[in-house]
């Protein structure tokens, strides 16, 4: 069909978020759930596909992870958004078991509101809080 299958793209969302989570927990970091995951707009055949992590909130021992992915076509300079989602990492230790993370500290009015709708969210879907 000549367009990225969603499968893919959320495929490689979860591996962004992985690296966003293991980055900032400084330990190995698994995927415990997955918000809804909207596809906007396709990407084709021949477009870059930029995908952006970036936490927005640590819990006890978990993490959400806000994940963007854009497409650009090589011969224009508009990208587009082509699917958005908050993904909740877990940290592990070396034994399999949760282990604790580092919080967050949000530093812009942008980083703020995010920090403070992950908590919204995370009620809301009744998310696994952690130890």
């Amino acid at each position: 069909m000549g367009i990225l299958q969603g499968g893919r793209l959320v495929q490689w969302m979860d591996i962004a978020a992985a690296v966003c989570a293991q980055t900032h927990a400084g330990k190995i970091c698994v995927t415990a759930s997955i918000d809804t995951v909207g596809f906007k707009r396709p990407a084709y055949v021949g477009d870059i596909v930029t995908i952006e992590a970036r936490i927005t909130r640590a819990f006890t021992t978990s993490m959400e992870i806000m994940v963007s992915a854009w497409s650009k076509n090589v011969f224009r300079t508009k990208r587009h958004l082509i699917s958005e989602s908050y993904f909740t990492f877990v940290a592990i230790d070396e034994n399999g078991n949760v282990s604790p993370v580092d919080p967050v500290r949000p530093s812009t009015p942008v980083d703020q509101a995010h920090y403070n709708e992950a908590l919204k969210r995370r009620g809301k879907n009744n998310r696994p809080k952690g130890k």
